[in-house]
């Protein structure tokens, strides 16, 4: 198993395409949509961005498994 440490690996937001694959790919996703459906009255603004609820889909889904 690779070890790559947080200085050195270069991060997915680093590379454009990455991110918009990664960001179209889990926004398909069933668990981004039950998420997004469990969230819109938390989101009622229409201005937020997709790649602003990815991330916070992400986090709070991290967030969650490290509990």
């Amino acid at each position: 198993m690779a070890n790559f440490s947080a200085s050195t690996s270069p991060t997915i937001y680093q590379d454009p395409q990455i991110w918009q694959s990664l960001k179209v790919a889990i926004a398909s996703s069933s668990g981004f949509q039950r998420w997004q459906l469990e969230h819109v009255l938390d989101e009622q603004r229409q201005d937020i961005t997709l790649d602003h609820r990815v991330r916070r889909y992400l986090r709070e889904t991290l967030e969650t498994l490290a509990y």
